[in-house]
């Protein structure tokens, strides 16, 4: 059957790049996409989630960060970090940091610049091309500790995938693009997403967090069922 008789699906995926469950949800998703492959065609987009908006320019140690909203203790954080790390190891998005990083540990960054940069890949280049930027800034992020809260960074990422450079410098300084985000943020606000990551199926049905690749795929199906008994 071809992708034209396909039953099609979109998947909005509300999404920070500082969420290491948002890295491990998409993992999972995209391997219930695949075995989809054939059967229904899904059609994804990432839309802005600002985990922590008022983060200053310089970010802030996640450790720090974390004992500050959660209440927890350096030790505290520090076991909910292995446990993540386990979780994500066995998902396939392993976290440990390696290469030459510009923190010298785990760091939390701003994030807007690399949500407005998101937007313009999926408005001007698509949405491959979107998933594409979104998962190199993850693995920016997670596994090499680049500081993706730094424009000359985020454009490194993005050229490195055949991006246009100058085209991406103008995009980041319109102001017309900033406020398209602040637009799609406030929307989930008035969704009532507050976590993420966040999956929204045809504008109706909701999947949230990082779940197993059956509860995707199953999902899937029943609102291609369920479309096609209306």
């Amino acid at each position: 059957m071809s992708s034209e008789t396909l039953p099609k699906v979109t998947v909005d995926i509300w999404s920070d790049v500082m969420c290491p469950w948002c890295a491990i949800g998409y993992t999972q998703f995209a391997k219930a996409l695949k075995e989809l492959e054939g059967e229904i065609d899904v059609e994804v987009r990432f839309m802005p989630f600002e985990l922590n908006p008022d983060m200053p320019p310089e970010g802030r140690s996640q450790t720090e960060h974390l004992a500050a909203v959660y209440g927890r203790s350096p030790a505290e954080v520090e076991d909910m970090r292995q446990q993540m790390l386990e979780v994500a190891a066995r998902a396939g998005f392993p976290m440990e940091y390696d290469g030459e990083g510009e923190a010298p540990e785990p760091w939390m960054w701003n994030t807007f610049d690399a949500h407005k940069l998101l937007r313009w890949a999926l408005t001007v280049e698509g949405m491959e091309a979107q998933t594409a930027l979104k998962l190199a800034l993850f693995r920016a992020h997670f596994q090499q500790r680049r500081r993706i809260g730094k424009r000359s960074v985020l454009l490194d990422v993005a050229e490195n995938l055949g991006f246009d450079r100058t085209a991406m410098e103008e995009a980041l300084e319109d102001e017309a693009l900033g406020i398209a985000v602040r637009l799609e943020e406030r929307r989930a606000r008035e969704a009532n997403i507050t976590s993420v990551p966040s999956f929204i199926i045809n504008d109706r049905y909701l999947v949230p967090g990082a779940q197993e690749p059956e509860v995707y795929r199953e999902t899937l199906r029943k609102v291609v069922e369920l479309s096609q008994a209306e």
